[in-house]
């Protein structure tokens, strides 16, 4: 199947939105937070008539802080987007995995006017991805007994700092914008 057709079966935002059952009000708090720094970078997006496919599940931690973000500069881009869940589309998944074998979330692919990648983006930025891995070292083996509770204390870390930590959002809009501008 083609990019323009996988296009034209996704959900809409508002779609997405409405039927999301984990992480919403996360998303939101991000999103009414969350101020687009390099407006003008994301405009010059517009004469690119682009549109985005946009691989995610709202129970995702990554998409939570992520799409405010894309949701932002795509607004500021004239970038229409098209919303799939993952498990519900593992065939346009499986085109975008990532280092070839995870299927991590968000992907934001960009498509053109002919249904052309221009540009994909994530799961996340380059310097987040650097902080959650020094973050993880700190954790015991997978077959430590403590693991279980850690690993739940991690993950409720990375949220509460995915929503709170404006650097982070800044940081996820510098490698969004260095990936879409060319």
């Amino acid at each position: 199947m083609t990019l323009n057709n996988w296009f034209n079966k996704g959900l809409t935002e508002e779609e997405y939105l409405n039927a999301m059952t984990v992480n919403r009000d996360n998303m939101e708090k991000v999103a009414s937070q969350y101020i687009l720094k390099d407006a003008d970078k994301a405009k010059s997006l517009q004469p690119h008539n682009l549109r985005a496919l946009v691989l995610t599940a709202d129970w995702c931690g990554d998409a939570m802080m992520n799409l405010p973000i894309f949701m932002a500069i795509a607004k500021e881009a004239n970038i229409k987007a098209a919303y799939f869940i993952r498990d519900e589309n593992l065939e346009l998944m499986d085109q975008y995995l990532t280092n070839g074998t995870a299927r991590s979330i968000p992907i934001i692919v960009l498509i053109d006017e002919n249904g052309e990648e221009f540009a994909k983006w994530g799961p996340r930025a380059v310097k987040v991805q650097t902080m959650v891995d020094e973050k993880r070292k700190e954790l015991p083996p997978q077959e430590d007994p403590a693991f279980e509770t850690v690993i739940k204390e991690f993950y409720a870390m990375i949220g509460k700092l995915y929503t709170t930590d404006s650097t982070l959002w800044s940081q996820v809009e510098e490698d969004m914008l260095h990936t879409f501008v060319k």
